[in-house]
């Protein structure tokens, strides 16, 4: 349980320590099998749902620090479109059992997130062309991952193992290990440009293009409601609700049907918080604003767990919950994050269409 506990706890560090606390849970990923079967008796038939469940949620709290945190806009369109492209293939693998689709699917959007993280450690990222963006997003699918995909999900190959046959392959590791190091230090200190800033591990939010707030009382439309935020979150937590039901017992619910569960949720959450910011009623803090969508939702859960007549199905309130505090958090860390994204789109599109001063000419110089 230990273990569990900090897979889901870790991530939660990733907003504000992005580059530590990505590298934790990515170690935690690595060792959490090897704890299992040294120090436990665990049947670990269903591992691989399990693993993949807790790898999309701590991306999924990646992504939306990126939100709040990525200042090259390119980047964050190839991130976003990265973890999405993932999240759909796990789903797919999770429905059809078909290791192969994880390699189609791969995991891009966890090393491409961290090659950014490593350039904001002590260079302003929008200095990063789309161009050389693309060319790394490209470079990580093809070089790493792919052969990590068929490595793990497609040979079944394990490195501790290949390891207790083959003795000899160690040495070559360690080698080809110190070599890399090698190239990674000759790029940082000789190829790379002067570095901008000294190491800055942790985000401060004061530091960050402040969101632009909407006025209290100001009444919007439901088509400006359901706008393409609320798409977006519903599309984000029912893909991650799919796959964490593979791992809950006794969850036999269809897709369609978590999906048609979780918009109405969201859909709910949506009018609440339009609701009380008509009132003028603010989320000082994420764990505020947490704490009290948590309670509309939880009001939910009982009031369908009481109205649902028995003949129709029956709510296992254990799952519901888990479900209902799975949505909350990743809607919380939405609404409190998209903000920042959106105010960097606007200073972005006023800048583009500031009309360039002409040159001014020198006295006497001919017209």
């Amino acid at each position: 349980m230990a273990v569990v506990a900090l897979r889901l706890v870790v991530p939660l560090a990733i907003p504000r320590l992005p580059l530590p606390a990505i590298l934790a849970a990515l170690v935690l990923d690595a060792v959490d099998q090897t704890l299992f079967q040294s120090f436990t008796d665990l049947d670990l038939t269903g591992y691989q749902t399990y693993d993949k469940a807790l790898d999309v949620y701590y991306l999924a709290i990646a992504y939306l620090a990126t939100m709040r945190n990525w200042t090259n806009l390119g980047a964050f369109r190839v991130g976003r479109f990265l973890l999405y492209y993932r999240l759909v293939g796990v789903v797919l693998f999770e429905i059809t059992q078909t290791r192969e689709l994880l390699l189609v699917f791969p995991n891009t959007f966890e090393y491409f997130f961290i090659f950014y993280e490593l350039v904001r450690l002590r260079w302003d990222p929008t200095r990063l062309t789309p161009r050389t963006v693309l060319q790394v997003a490209a470079a990580i699918w093809i070089v790493i991952k792919l052969p990590q995909e068929y490595w793990i999900h497609v040979a079944g190959l394990d490195v501790t193992d290949i390891l207790g046959d083959n003795p000899a392959i160690a040495p070559v590791i360690a080698v080809a290990t110190v070599l890399l190091l090698a190239f990674a230090w000759w790029v940082v200190a000789l190829r790379m440009p002067p570095t901008d800033h000294e190491p800055v591990l942790a985000i401060d939010v004061h530091d960050l293009v402040p969101p632009a707030r909407r006025p209290a009382g100001l009444t919007r439309s439901l088509r400006e409601l359901l706008d393409r935020s609320v798409v977006e979150k519903i599309a984000l937590v029912s893909l991650m609700s799919i796959i964490f039901a593979q791992i809950l017992p006794a969850v036999d619910a269809s897709p369609l049907e978590i999906t048609l569960a979780v918009g109405s949720l969201i859909v709910v959450n949506t009018a609440v918080s339009e609701r009380m910011s008509r009132r003028g009623v603010g989320w000082e803090t994420a764990l505020r604003q947490f704490i009290a969508m948590a309670a509309v939702n939880l009001a939910i859960v009982v009031a369908a767990r009481l109205l649902i007549p028995r003949n129709i199905g029956v709510i296992l309130f254990d799952n519901t919950l888990f479900f209902q505090l799975l949505l909350t958090l990743l809607v919380t860390l939405f609404d409190r994050f998209r903000p920042y994204h959106l105010a960097r789109l606007a200073r972005s599109a006023t800048l583009s269409v500031q009309p360039t001063q002409p040159t001014p000419r020198a006295p006497g110089s001919p017209a």
